[in-house]
Protein backbone atom coordinates (compact mmCIF):
# COMPACT_ATOMS: atom_id res chain seq x y z
CA UNK A 1 0.00 0.00 0.00
CA UNK A 2 2.59 2.83 1.30
CA UNK A 3 4.85 1.28 -1.65
CA UNK A 4 5.04 5.03 -3.66
CA UNK A 5 6.79 6.05 -0.23
CA UNK A 6 10.36 5.45 -0.16
CA UNK A 7 10.75 6.81 3.33
CA UNK A 8 8.62 6.86 6.20
CA UNK A 9 9.28 7.97 10.17
CA UNK A 10 6.66 6.89 12.74
CA UNK A 11 6.85 8.98 16.15
CA UNK A 12 10.83 9.47 15.37
CA UNK A 13 12.19 11.31 18.62
CA UNK A 14 15.56 11.95 19.92
CA UNK A 15 15.97 13.58 23.86
CA UNK A 16 19.44 14.82 25.18
CA UNK A 17 19.86 14.41 28.66
CA UNK A 18 16.62 15.57 29.03
CA UNK A 19 16.08 17.69 26.38
CA UNK A 20 14.14 17.17 23.09
CA UNK A 21 15.50 17.51 20.16
CA UNK A 22 12.95 15.69 17.67
CA UNK A 23 9.55 14.55 19.06
CA UNK A 24 7.11 12.49 17.33
CA UNK A 25 8.06 13.43 13.84
CA UNK A 26 5.75 11.35 11.26
CA UNK A 27 7.64 12.05 7.90
CA UNK A 28 6.45 10.96 4.77
CA UNK A 29 8.85 10.95 1.55
CA UNK A 30 7.04 10.30 -1.53
CA UNK A 31 9.10 8.25 -4.26
CA UNK A 32 10.73 10.46 -7.04
CA UNK A 33 9.77 13.55 -5.35
CA UNK A 34 12.18 16.57 -3.73
CA UNK A 35 10.99 16.87 -0.29
CA UNK A 36 12.98 19.84 1.28
CA UNK A 37 13.05 20.28 5.42
CA UNK A 38 13.08 24.04 7.11
CA UNK A 39 12.24 25.38 9.97
CA UNK A 40 14.13 28.12 12.01
CA UNK A 41 17.30 27.45 13.64
CA UNK A 42 17.33 24.49 16.12
CA UNK A 43 14.23 23.13 14.75
CA UNK A 44 15.59 19.87 14.58
CA UNK A 45 16.68 19.35 10.91
CA UNK A 46 20.00 18.11 11.23
CA UNK A 47 19.51 15.77 14.37
CA UNK A 48 16.88 14.34 12.00
CA UNK A 49 19.30 13.66 9.20
CA UNK A 50 21.69 12.44 11.92
CA UNK A 51 18.49 10.09 12.34
CA UNK A 52 17.62 9.00 9.35
CA UNK A 53 21.36 8.65 8.36
CA UNK A 54 21.76 6.37 11.78
CA UNK A 55 24.61 8.74 12.82
CA UNK A 56 22.55 9.67 16.02
CA UNK A 57 20.12 6.57 17.43
CA UNK A 58 16.93 7.43 17.84
CA UNK A 59 14.90 7.77 21.37
CA UNK A 60 11.76 6.79 20.10
CA UNK A 61 10.01 5.63 16.92
CA UNK A 62 10.71 3.54 13.82
CA UNK A 63 12.25 4.65 10.33
CA UNK A 64 11.10 2.96 7.53
CA UNK A 65 12.70 2.76 3.63
CA UNK A 66 10.86 1.01 1.24
CA UNK A 67 9.05 -0.54 3.82
CA UNK A 68 11.81 -2.08 5.44
CA UNK A 69 12.42 -1.01 9.07
CA UNK A 70 15.83 -0.10 9.13
CA UNK A 71 15.79 1.80 12.83
CA UNK A 72 18.40 -0.78 13.98
CA UNK A 73 20.72 -0.38 10.57
CA UNK A 74 24.26 1.30 10.76
CA UNK A 75 25.06 3.92 9.06
CA UNK A 76 27.45 1.58 5.95
CA UNK A 77 24.44 -0.93 6.02
CA UNK A 78 22.00 2.53 5.24
CA UNK A 79 24.37 3.92 2.50
CA UNK A 80 24.60 0.17 1.16
CA UNK A 81 21.14 0.58 0.83
CA UNK A 82 21.25 3.66 -1.26
CA UNK A 83 20.44 5.87 1.17
CA UNK A 84 23.20 8.63 0.52
CA UNK A 85 23.98 12.09 2.43
CA UNK A 86 25.94 14.51 0.51
CA UNK A 87 28.58 15.52 2.86
CA UNK A 88 29.38 12.03 4.28
CA UNK A 89 31.65 12.06 1.04
CA UNK A 90 32.02 15.74 0.46
CA UNK A 91 35.18 16.29 -1.58
CA UNK A 92 37.62 14.91 1.11
CA UNK A 93 40.75 15.09 -0.88
CA UNK A 94 41.56 18.48 -1.72
CA UNK A 95 44.82 17.83 -3.13
CA UNK A 96 43.33 15.09 -5.77
CA UNK A 97 41.64 16.29 -9.04
CA UNK A 98 38.25 16.89 -9.66
CA UNK A 99 37.42 13.89 -11.75
CA UNK A 100 40.07 11.74 -9.35
CA UNK A 101 37.75 12.57 -6.13
CA UNK A 102 34.55 11.33 -8.33
CA UNK A 103 36.30 8.06 -9.43
CA UNK A 104 37.15 7.37 -5.74
CA UNK A 105 33.47 7.98 -5.00
CA UNK A 106 33.02 5.07 -8.04
CA UNK A 107 35.26 2.99 -6.05
CA UNK A 108 33.68 3.06 -3.18
CA UNK A 109 30.41 2.22 -4.85
CA UNK A 110 32.27 -0.68 -6.11
CA UNK A 111 32.79 -1.92 -2.49
CA UNK A 112 34.89 -5.61 -2.06
CA UNK A 113 33.64 -5.93 -5.81
CA UNK A 114 36.42 -3.18 -6.54
CA UNK A 115 39.31 -5.67 -6.38
CA UNK A 116 38.24 -7.50 -9.06
CA UNK A 117 38.51 -4.59 -11.43
CA UNK A 118 42.40 -4.06 -10.42
CA UNK A 119 43.61 -4.05 -14.09
CA UNK A 120 43.95 -1.13 -15.79
CA UNK A 121 41.25 -1.65 -17.86
CA UNK A 122 38.80 -1.73 -15.18
CA UNK A 123 40.36 2.02 -14.28
CA UNK A 124 39.11 3.22 -18.14
CA UNK A 125 35.64 2.11 -16.74
CA UNK A 126 35.73 4.12 -14.14
CA UNK A 127 37.29 6.99 -15.83
CA UNK A 128 34.22 7.19 -18.19
CA UNK A 129 31.58 6.87 -15.91
CA UNK A 130 33.34 10.01 -13.85
CA UNK A 131 33.66 11.68 -16.81
CA UNK A 132 29.57 11.18 -17.32
CA UNK A 133 29.30 12.45 -13.64
CA UNK A 134 30.79 15.68 -14.21
CA UNK A 135 29.16 16.11 -17.20
CA UNK A 136 26.08 16.06 -15.49
CA UNK A 137 27.18 18.46 -12.82
CA UNK A 138 28.84 20.97 -15.48
CA UNK A 139 32.55 20.45 -14.24
CA UNK A 140 34.28 18.45 -17.53
CA UNK A 141 36.27 22.07 -17.53
CA UNK A 142 37.40 21.41 -14.34
CA UNK A 143 38.70 17.48 -14.43
CA UNK A 144 41.70 18.14 -13.88
CA UNK A 145 41.59 20.88 -11.42
CA UNK A 146 43.00 20.04 -7.94
CA UNK A 147 39.92 20.40 -5.84
CA UNK A 148 41.64 22.58 -3.35
CA UNK A 149 41.47 25.20 -6.48
CA UNK A 150 37.93 24.61 -7.24
CA UNK A 151 35.52 27.92 -7.04
CA UNK A 152 33.38 27.55 -3.79
CA UNK A 153 30.05 27.14 -5.85
CA UNK A 154 31.59 24.57 -7.54
CA UNK A 155 32.25 22.33 -4.99
CA UNK A 156 29.16 21.91 -4.02
CA UNK A 157 28.66 20.64 -7.65
CA UNK A 158 31.25 18.03 -7.16
CA UNK A 159 29.62 16.87 -3.54
CA UNK A 160 26.76 16.28 -5.81
CA UNK A 161 29.01 14.30 -8.57
CA UNK A 162 30.44 12.58 -5.62
CA UNK A 163 27.17 11.49 -3.89
CA UNK A 164 25.78 10.39 -7.92
CA UNK A 165 28.78 8.12 -8.01
CA UNK A 166 27.69 6.01 -4.86
CA UNK A 167 24.14 5.26 -7.59
CA UNK A 168 21.53 7.22 -4.44
CA UNK A 169 18.22 5.92 -4.63
CA UNK A 170 17.64 8.54 -1.87
CA UNK A 171 19.63 11.71 -2.36
CA UNK A 172 19.66 13.44 1.59
CA UNK A 173 21.21 17.23 0.83
CA UNK A 174 22.10 19.35 3.55
CA UNK A 175 22.28 23.48 3.05
CA UNK A 176 23.06 22.85 -0.47
CA UNK A 177 23.00 26.31 -1.70
CA UNK A 178 24.59 27.57 1.86
CA UNK A 179 26.99 30.12 1.79
CA UNK A 180 26.70 30.69 -1.81
CA UNK A 181 25.90 33.92 -4.26
CA UNK A 182 22.95 34.46 -6.36
CA UNK A 183 24.63 32.68 -9.57
CA UNK A 184 25.80 29.59 -7.67
CA UNK A 185 22.92 29.26 -5.95
CA UNK A 186 20.68 29.26 -9.22
CA UNK A 187 23.34 26.90 -10.08
CA UNK A 188 22.90 24.72 -7.83
CA UNK A 189 19.33 24.55 -7.66
CA UNK A 190 18.79 23.77 -11.41
CA UNK A 191 21.70 21.06 -10.67
CA UNK A 192 19.76 19.65 -8.00
CA UNK A 193 16.36 19.65 -10.41
CA UNK A 194 18.44 18.31 -12.71
CA UNK A 195 19.48 15.02 -10.76
CA UNK A 196 15.97 14.53 -9.12
CA UNK A 197 15.13 12.71 -12.31
CA UNK A 198 14.65 8.94 -11.43
CA UNK A 199 15.87 9.28 -7.49
CA UNK A 200 14.30 11.16 -4.74
CA UNK A 201 15.68 14.12 -2.51
CA UNK A 202 15.14 14.91 0.09
CA UNK A 203 16.73 18.14 1.60
CA UNK A 204 17.46 20.71 4.77
CA UNK A 205 16.91 24.12 2.74
CA UNK A 206 17.22 27.31 4.13
CA UNK A 207 17.22 29.56 0.91
CA UNK A 208 13.06 29.94 0.29
CA UNK A 209 13.22 31.02 -3.34
CA UNK A 210 15.17 27.44 -3.77
CA UNK A 211 12.62 25.64 -2.06
CA UNK A 212 9.58 27.05 -3.53
CA UNK A 213 11.39 26.90 -7.04
CA UNK A 214 11.92 23.01 -6.68
CA UNK A 215 10.52 21.67 -3.73
CA UNK A 216 7.40 19.26 -4.13
CA UNK A 217 6.29 19.41 -0.47
CA UNK A 218 7.75 20.99 2.31
CA UNK A 219 7.53 19.80 6.09
CA UNK A 220 8.27 22.68 8.19
CA UNK A 221 10.23 21.93 11.71
CA UNK A 222 9.82 24.22 14.91
CA UNK A 223 11.33 22.78 18.08
CA UNK A 224 11.73 19.29 16.97
CA UNK A 225 8.02 18.74 15.90
CA UNK A 226 6.07 19.23 12.94
CA UNK A 227 4.56 22.37 12.28
CA UNK A 228 3.36 22.44 9.24
CA UNK A 229 3.33 20.67 5.44
CA UNK A 230 2.26 20.61 2.18
CA UNK A 231 2.91 22.68 -1.04
CA UNK A 232 5.15 25.84 -0.82
CA UNK A 233 1.84 27.79 -1.92
CA UNK A 234 -0.28 26.55 1.00
CA UNK A 235 2.95 26.24 3.84
CA UNK A 236 3.78 30.04 2.76
CA UNK A 237 0.52 31.26 3.72
CA UNK A 238 0.36 28.95 7.38
CA UNK A 239 0.02 31.83 9.45
CA UNK A 240 1.25 29.59 12.23
CA UNK A 241 4.52 29.38 10.03
CA UNK A 242 4.67 32.95 9.37
CA UNK A 243 4.54 33.31 13.27
CA UNK A 244 6.94 30.70 13.90
CA UNK A 245 9.77 32.41 11.46
CA UNK A 246 9.02 35.45 13.42
CA UNK A 247 10.21 38.26 10.79
CA UNK A 248 13.86 36.27 10.72
CA UNK A 249 12.79 35.21 7.16
CA UNK A 250 9.23 36.88 7.01
CA UNK A 251 10.19 38.48 3.92
CA UNK A 252 11.11 35.35 2.20
CA UNK A 253 8.18 33.78 2.96
CA UNK A 254 5.83 36.34 0.87
CA UNK A 255 8.69 35.72 -1.61
CA UNK A 256 10.41 39.17 -1.56
CA UNK A 257 13.87 37.23 -1.66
Amino acid sequence: MHHDLILETRNLGKSFRGFTAVSDVNLRVRRGSIHALIGPNGAGKTTCFNLLTKFLEPTTGTILFNGIDITRDKPAQIARRGVIRSFQISAVFPHMTVMENVRIGLQRQLGTAYQFWRSERSLDVLNDRAMELLEQVGLTEFADTQTVNLPYGRKRALEIATTLAMEPELMLLDEPTQGMGHEDVDRVTQLIKKVSLGRTILMVEHNMSVVSSIADKITVLQRGAILAEGPYAEVSKDPRVMEAYMGTVDAELQGAH
